[in-house]
C-alpha cells in the first residue's frame, strides 16, 4: 500500500512486517525515530511475540543482539555516527561469530567537531568488520532492502547493515508502497536458527583461537562475503517477481550504455547526479550513473563491467580517509585496473552540506574537459583553509582548528552584511 511516511517510520514499519523476536537498542539521532516506531508498537502489542529491550548504551544494544542471535531469536537493532564507534567491538564480534543479526544504520558524520547531520563516515568505519553494507538510494528501497536483508542474513548466518542517509531519508516524508505481513511471509520464512543455547545441550561460542587457525578462521569470513555475491542479485531478483518492484541486487546503472563519464556514488545522493546527468544529456553529453547498492561484499565484477566503456569515472563519496583520499574510490580503482578510463574521486556532502545539482554539473564539465584533479573537494572554501593555514605557521599551539573557522564564517557573513 502506498502511504506518505517519514523514512523512519517506513522502516519501523517494515522492520516488524518482518517479525522481529527481540529488539534492542539505545537512541541516537537521526535513527531515533526508527527504535521509538518500534517500541511503540511493541508496548501497544502489534508486534509480538517480540521483547524490546531498553538498554543504557549502543555497546549493551550490540552485546544484546548477540546474546538473543545465539539464543535463537531473530535480533535487530539500529544506530548511528558515534553509537556505532561505541558498539564497535561487539559489531566485530557479531560478524565473527556469524550471527545474522540485521541492523540500520542512519548514517551520520563523526565527530569531532561534533556535528549531527548526515555522510558515510560511521559506515566506512566498520567496512572491514564482516558485515554486509547495503546502501539505499530512497526511503523505498530502504524498505525493501531489510526485508531482503532479514532473508540475507539467514540464508548466510552473517549479520546485515542497511545505511539509509541521516535526516536525508530518516527525517524525509514520501510515498513508500509497504508491503502487506502476507506478502512479507512469503518471502521471508519463519526464522529456524542453525542452533540455539540450550542447557541440556552446552556448546562454546566465541571459542579462543591461536595462530594455528586464526587464518583460515577469517578466510572463511571472506568465503561468506563472496558467497553473498551470489545471493544478493538472486534475493533480489525474488522480490522484484513477489512485489513488481525492481529493489537492491549489486549495482544499480542509469544511462551508462553509451557513456563516455560515468559517475559513481553511494546513497541518496544518486537523485541529485541523476537530475545532473539528465540535464546534461540534454545538452549532449554522454554521461551516466552508476549506484553501488552493495558496498560489502564490494561487487568488483559487476562494476568492471558497468565502467568497461567509460573513458573517465568520476567517484562520489561522502567521507574520505584522511591523507590518502576516497574509499569507495580505492575499491572503484580496483575494478579499473588495467583500463584506460581516467579516474577522479571527489569529495562531497560532509557533515551535511548540501549538493547542489548545479556544483555537480559544472564538477561534471570540467572532468569533461579534463580540467579536474585527481582529488577534488566539492565546494570546499579555499579562503578559510588559506586563513588558517597561515594562522597555524605563525602560532605555534595544539588543540582544535574548528572553533577559529567558525569565527571566519561569521566573520564573513558580517562583511557581507
Amino acid at each position: 500500500m502506498l502511504r506518505q511516511l517519514e523514512g523512519s517510520k517506513a522502516i519501523a514499519e517494515t522492520v516488524a512486517l518482518c517479525r522481529p523476536e527481540v529488539v534492542c537498542a539505545y537512541p541516537i539521532s537521526p535513527q531515533t525515530h526508527i527504535i521509538e516506531a518500534i517500541g511503540v508498537k511493541v508496548k501497544e502489542g502489534s508486534l509480538a511475540p517480540c521483547e524490546y529491550i531498553n538498554v543504557e548504551s549502543e555497546f549493551a544494544a550490540m552485546s544484546v543482539s548477540i546474546g538473543a542471535s545465539a539464543a535463537g531469536a531473530r535480533a535487530y537493532t539500529a544506530t548511528a555516527s558515534q553509537g556505532l564507534l561505541f558498539m564497535i567491538e561487539a559489531v566485530y564480534n557479531a560478524a565473527g561469530l556469524g550471527l545474522p543479526i540485521v541492523m540500520t544504520l542512519a548514517n551520520r558524520a563523526i565527530g569531532a567537531p561534533i556535528n549531527i547531520w548526515n555522510d558515510h563516515s560511521d559506515a566506512m568505519a566498520v567496512r572491514d568488520s564482516g558485515w554486509i553494507q547495503l546502501f539505499a538510494e530512497t526511503n523505498q528501497e530502504a524498505a525493501d532492502l531489510h526485508v531482503q536483508a532479514f532473508r540475507l542474513a539467514e540464508e548466510l548466518s552473517v549479520p546485515v547493515m542497511v545505511c539509509m542517509d541521516g535526516f536525508i531519508l530518516t527525517h524525509a516524508v514520501e510515498g513508500v508502497d509497504l508491503m502487506d505481513q502476507a506478502t512479507v511471509d512469503r518471502f521471508l520464512p519463519a526464522y529456524e536458527p542453525r542452533q540455539v543455547l540450550d542447557p541440556e545441550d552446552p556448546v562454546s561460542i566465541g571459542a579462543m583461537v591461536g595462530p594455528e587457525a586464526f587464518e583460515e578462521v577469517r578466510y572463511l569470513a571472506h568465503l561468506r562475503q563472496l558467497d553473498a555475491l551470489d545471493y544478493i542479485p538472486v534475493i533480489a531478483e525474488e522480490f522484484t517477481a513477489l512485489t513488481g518492484r525492481p529493489s537492491g541486487g549489486l549495482i544499480h546503472p542509469y544511462r551508462t550504455e553509451d557513456a563516455d563519464t560515468i559517475v559513481v556514488a553511494l546513497g541518496s545522493v544518486l537523485g541529485t547526479i541523476k537530475d545532473a546527468v539528465d540535464h546534461l544529456r540534454d545538452n549532449g553529453e554522454r554521461v551516466g550513473v552508476l549506484g553501488i547498492t552493495s558496498f560489502r561484499p564490494f561487487p568488483i565484477e559487476a562494476v568492471r563491467s558497468a565502467l568497461a566503456n567509460a573513458s573517465r569515472v568520476i567517484v562520489v563519496e561522502k567521507a574520505f580517509s584522511l591523507g590518502m583520499g576516497g574509499v569507495l574510490a580505492t575499491d572503484v580503482s580496483m575494478a579499473t585496473l588495467g583500463s584506460s578510463a581516467v579516474l577522479n574521486t571527489v569529495i562531497a556532502g560532509l557533515g551535511g552540506r548540501p549538493i547542489a545539482q548545479h556544483s555537480i554539473e559544472a564538477m561534471i564539465a570540467r572532468a569533461i574537459r579534463g580540467e579536474l584533479e585527481s582529488l577534488t573537494f566539492l565546494d570546499l572554501d579555499e579562503g578559510i583553509i588559506e586563513r588558517e593555514r597561515a594562522r597555524m605557521a605563525r602560532t605555534r599551539r595544539s588543540g582544535p582548528f574548528a572553533e577559529n573557522v567558525l569565527r571566519d564564517l561569521r566573520q564573513n557573513r558580517e562583511d557581507r552584511s
